[in-house]
């Protein structure tokens, strides 16, 4: 086995998935609804970060280049990682580092966590608020030790007497100085799920090829100071990490895979966003089978959800809360802890340095 596909059955309830420009959505064109989401970059970058929660590993590093102008203005430059896999999310989220002009290699790694969209079960079985979006406010007025600053056009703070006198003209007399309208956002409601894939040839190899690096000398000689062992695998030569740090990292993963939560979310929009089921299986045929929907036989406006908990092949988990949604037999207080075991397994149990037998060499 190459490849680990886990799906992951999610509730969520009144919430938005990314609060900085309103709930995205996408539109369905068999059943003509609005369908949000969460893109897999904000579910990549969320995993990451559990994972260095996690492993008590603070994240790598980010560069930020700026152009200055003729005259003399800042311009945005390139955005690029340290392409050093001893940080955790650098060797399971991969890197590109291109320098403007060409003076240096480029260096890129492709991650090896295939990771899809959160999006709903199906479409009848989550959608957005259509009552329209809730404000919400940041209100303060309770508190008589408020300050207000008020800039004129100039952008001079205004006098108490300025102020006084703003607050007579027609359009202004029934504003509040405490209290702050925030943007409105529609909120998701409904069962989600996520796919992700596991290429065990990639996760702990960083490949040595020269026509297509991945990293630089200088970390090459260090990664090799540091017990990484060189290899081989389908794709050339590389170098693997060492068992010791295998085995705490890849505890790390299965943990974030199975416990990360959407940090992008603000306390009047928070949900638990909990799992009612994981699937695991080397077959994503047979994975994306595992939990599904089936539309109604009595109407054919309604779907139920459905998680095979005896399909050959997978090996699925289900969490107490999802028989309030769902019928199964087979749930069980300790289902995300058996996952997470089940992962740590299939990932421990792999040959990263023998990928390629000796006589095929």
């Amino acid at each position: 086995m190459n490849t680990i596909y886990i799906r992951t059955l999610k509730r969520a309830e009144h919430t938005v998935f990314n609060v900085a420009n309103g709930q995205k959505t996408y539109f369905d064109q068999q059943f003509g609804r609005a369908i949000p989401f969460s893109s897999g970059q904000q579910v990549k970058r969320s995993l990451l970060e559990s994972v260095c929660e996690s492993l008590n590993i603070a994240p790598s590093p980010t560069t930020f280049l700026f152009d200055v102008d003729k005259q003399k203005k800042l311009g945005e430059g390139e955005v690029y990682g340290t392409c050093d896999p001893t940080y955790p999310d650098q060797l399971f989220g991969g890197w590109m580092k291109a320098i403007k002009g060409g003076g240096e290699r480029t260096l890129k790694r492709r991650s090896p966590l295939s990771i899809s969209a959160m999006r709903a079960l199906h479409p009848l079985l989550a959608g957005i608020d259509i009552r329209g979006g809730e404000a919400g406010t940041y209100d303060r007025s309770d508190r008589p030790n408020n300050k207000v600053i008020i800039r004129g056009a100039d952008g001079k703070e205004l006098s108490e007497t300025e102020i006084e006198e703003l607050l007579k003209v027609e359009g202004n007399t029934d504003r509040s100085l405490g209290r702050k309208w925030l943007n409105p956002a529609d909120r998701a409601t409904g069962l989600f799920v996520f796919d992700i894939a596991i290429d065990l040839r990639r996760l702990f190899s960083v490949s040595l090829n020269s026509n297509e690096p991945e990293m630089s000398e200088a970390t090459i000689e260090k990664l090799k100071a540091e017990g990484w062992v060189e290899s081989e695998n389908v794709f050339g030569p590389c170098l693997v990490a060492p068992q010791s740090l295998r085995k705490k990292w890849i505890a790390g993963l299965a943990h974030a895979i199975i416990n990360w939560r959407i940090t992008s979310n603000q306390s009047r929009t928070f949900s638990l966003m909990d799992t009612l089921a994981i699937a695991i299986s080397d077959n994503a045929n047979l994975v994306a089978g595992s939990i599904r929907a089936k539309l109604s036989e009595e109407d054919s406006r309604k779907a139920d959800p459905i998680v095979d908990e005896n399909l050959k092949g997978v090996e699925t988990f289900i969490t107490l809360q999802a028989g309030g949604y769902i019928l199964t037999k087979g749930e069980t207080a300790d289902a995300l802890e058996k996952a997470e075991q089940k992962l740590i397994d299939l990932m421990s149990h792999y040959d990263y340095e023998h990928q390629i037998p000796q006589t095929n060499r």
